[in-house]
Order: C-alpha cells, then sequence, then structure tokens
C-alpha cells in the first residue's frame, strides 16, 4: 500500500480554490508513522475564542484519540487551541499505550503553541491494533509550529490521506448583514465508509462568530444527511470524528435561526461526503438511492441504506447490469414496512416496475444503456406516507478487494 493509487474516475477535476480564514493556520510534514518520505502529519493552530463542535463514531470500540476529543467538545475555555492529525496508524485498540500516546501528543503540542491541554484535540487513521509511534510525531512539533501559514489547508488536506487517491476540499461563503462569512472544509475517507460515520475525517472551519452549544446543534443536525447517508461498504470506523471550529474573527454572529449559515455549511459538508463516495475504494460509479413516499422518514433510511449496502446491488451496478430483482430483494429485507403491489423503482427518470410487476413501458436496452453510466439515480416510491430519505454510495469493483486484500502489506 505505499505506492500511490491511481485516481479516482468519479474525482473532481482539482482541489478547490480556499481563500484564508481569519484565525485559521495549518502546517504538515512527513513524520514516518507508517511510511518515509510521505506526508502524514498536520497541525491546525486556531487563534484564542473559537468555538469547536464536533461528532463521532458509535463504534464500541472507538480509538483513542476519540475518546480524548469526545471529552474535550464544549469546553468552556476561551484560548487558542489546535488540531493535530496524523495518517498511517489509527492508534485504536491499543490499550493503555493508545492513551499515553495521546496524552504525550498533548502535552508537546499545548506546550510548543501555548494552548491548554484541555484545547488540544487529536486524530489518527489508519491500520488499527499497532502501536502509535507517538515519538516520530513530537520531534515534528516544532518544525510543524515553525511552518504554520494561513495558505496551507491543501497540503494538510494531503497529510491526512490514507487509501485516498485525491485530497479532498470544499469552500463556500455567504452574506450576513453584508458582511462576507467563510466556511471551508477538509476531508479523508476512502473505505470502511458507513454511517455512524465512516473511516472518516472532517475538518471544518469558519470565521463566524457562533456560541459552541449552537455550534454543536447545527452540526449534529446537518450531519444526519451529509455524512451520516453515506456508504462505501457498511463498515464502521473506530476512528470516524467530524470537527467544526468557528473563530469568530468575521465579527459576525450566527444564532440558531440562520438558515444561510446552515445551508451554506450544509452545501460544504455535502460536498465533502460526496467526495469520501466519489473515492470510495475501487469506485467507478457515484450512486444516488433516494427513498420516497415510506410510511415515515426512519423507515425511508432504512429502506435507503439496505440497497445502498447490498453487495448484490452494489455489484450489479458494477457490472452495469439492470437487475432490478436486485433492488427488490433489498426492499424486501429491510425490515422496514414495504407493500409489493405499491412499489414504483425507476433508473434514472425510467420506470422499471410498479403495481408489483416490470413497468409495461419498461425496455432491458433502456435499463443497461443507463446502467452504463458514472452517475445514477436509483429512486424508489413506496407509495405508503411522507418518509424520505437519501443516500449516496458507490459500486463493488474488483479493485475494492485487491485494496483491502494487501492494506497491512
Amino acid at each position: 500500500m505505499g505506492d500511490e493509487l491511481k485516481k479516482s474516475p468519479l474525482a473532481p477535476d482539482c482541489f478547490p480554490d480556499i481563500p484564508p480564514i481569519d484565525g485559521v493556520t495549518f502546517s504538515s510534514t512527513s513524520a514516518g508513522v507508517k511510511y518515509k518520505n510521505r506526508m502524514d502529519l498536520m497541525l491546525v493552530h486556531l487563534c484564542p475564542g473559537t468555538a469547536i463542535a464536533g461528532v463521532f463514531t458509535k463504534s464500541a470500540t472507538r480509538a483513542a484519540p476519540v475518546l480524548d476529543c469526545q471529552a474535550k467538545i464544549g469546553n468552556k475555555s476561551t484560548e487558542g487551541a489546535a488540531i493535530i492529525v496524523n495518517s498511517g496508524n489509527a492508534n485504536a485498540f491499543t490499550g493503555k499505550r493508545g492513551n499515553l500516546a495521546v496524552s504525550s501528543i498533548v502535552t508537546k503540542v499545548a506546550q510548543e503553541i501555548s494552548v491548554p491541554k484541555a484545547r488540544v484535540l487529536t486524530s489518527s487513521t489508519g491500520v488499527i491494533g499497532e502501536p502509535l509511534p507517538a515519538d516520530r510525531i513530537i520531534e515534528k512539533i516544532g518544525e510543524l509550529k515553525q511552518n504554520l501559514s494561513d495558505s496551507g489547508i491543501k497540503k494538510a488536506a494531503e497529510a491526512i490521506m490514507t487509501t485516498d487517491t485525491y485530497a479532498k476540499g470544499s469552500y463556500a461563503e455567504l452574506n450576513v448583514d453584508r458582511k462576507v462569512v467563510k466556511i471551508a472544509g477538509i476531508a479523508k475517507g476512502s473505505g470502511m465508509i458507513a454511517p455512524d460515520m465512516a473511516t472518516m475525517l472532517v475538518y471544518l472551519f469558519t470565521d463566524a462568530e457562533v456560541q459552541q452549544p449552537i455550534l454543536q446543534s447545527i452540526l449534529s443536525d446537518i450531519n444526519e444527511d451529509t455524512f451520516n447517508a453515506i456508504t462505501v461498504d457498511s463498515d464502521t470506523s473506530t476512528s470516524d470524528t467530524v470537527l467544526l471550529a468557528a473563530t469568530g474573527m468575521s465579527k459576525v454572529c450566527v444564532t440558531q435561526e440562520n438558515e444561510n449559515f446552515k445551508n451554506t455549511l450544509r452545501k460544504v459538508m455535502c460536498d465533502l461526503a460526496h467526495q469520501v463516495v466519489r473515492d470510495g475504494e475501487g469506485a467507478s460509479k457515484f450512486v444516488e438511492v433516494s427513498v420516497v413516499g415510506a410510511q415515515h422518514d426512519m423507515d425511508a433510511k432504512t429502506h435507503a441504506f439496505a440497497i445502498a449496502n447490498s453487495p448484490l446491488v452494489k455489484t450489479a451496478l458494477a457490472g452495469s447490469d439492470p437487475n432490478w430483482g436486485r433492488f427488490v430483494m433489498a426492499i424486501g429485507k429491510s425490515g422496514a414496512a414495504a407493500d409489493r403491489d405499491r412499489l414504483k423503482i425507476f433508473f434514472g427518470d425510467i420506470l422499471v416496475a410498479k403495481d408489483g410487476f416490470v413497468a409495461p413501458c419498461y425496455s432491458e436496452e433502456d435499463g443497461a444503456a443507463y446502467m452504463r453510466k458514472a452517475e445514477l439515480k436509483i429512486t424508489v416510491d413506496f407509495g405508503m406516507g411522507d418518509g424520505t430519505f437519501t443516500a449516496w454510495t458507490c459500486d463493488l469493483t474488483h479493485q475494492y478487494i485487491s485494496i483491502n486484500a494487501d492494506y497491512r502489506s
């Protein structure tokens, strides 16, 4: 896995042009955590007054950095803050050694950039069950401090990659009271992707002024239909972390009622979530699964993920096979309410099935032609209520097996 992977065919053309976010600086370097001469460590320095919110994996085997972050979110300190992230090693299932590694890294960062230890957040991603070489990280913290820059976000995104084939970034801005508010984000994620959340690290930054409880509420809400609405392989990671930092440097105060801010943040988060799916290990197709007309939203979500996570559905997608029976199978096994004779299944705008049978107007040739596209939309109308949910996934190809079969080699 030391070699560079071929860039996903679904990747954006390039990393976006992200302007500096006031109050945020970045630095990155190679610490040799797993591979030599590969960017694998990044540091973010946040100005005094920054509010930080977070959402995390619900895995019962959460990594030491996740547990440490969870304990610190909501800290009332108004001093400066820092986020330090390594790739190559997840520091998960490492027992007391994992906790000691986090503690030693946090202590060194706090000393170097003069912030409280309670305001230093760490993340790790990579192989599970191997001790984190914290000494290699600690040796680089002084260098990271020296190289902090407000224009270092792209290299920071590159430093947190594991099996990712491209760095992921997003940017948007909005006007509040005739002042510009900026929102930027970076992410990593490619495999072990499923709700709650995924093998995903995401760092979001805004110069808006937002009180921490409000920031937390907004992030938690938007997370449900962005990062908790994607799946690559149905596996939930030990390390998932999404952090949102609001520096307040724009002097624009955002309240819970500001829908413009929430919609703009949702745009950035949704973009990053989609980029994670587009970089799904071995993916050749980006797939939207839209469920409408379910009894309620929870049933809609259950059905959407039953379809999106089905290996038979995903391999049919990989082979451009319009085998709509696999969608019927996935719906039937989900456990949520469904009525066979009310179902309508669409491939894009093509009505495939209705009234408990194949649609009279459907042709296999049309279905096959649609399935050959790189971007697909599958819609299922249950005809039972107002429940809706949209999930995003990718196909399952031979390359996924190749990548994961030799992940530790």
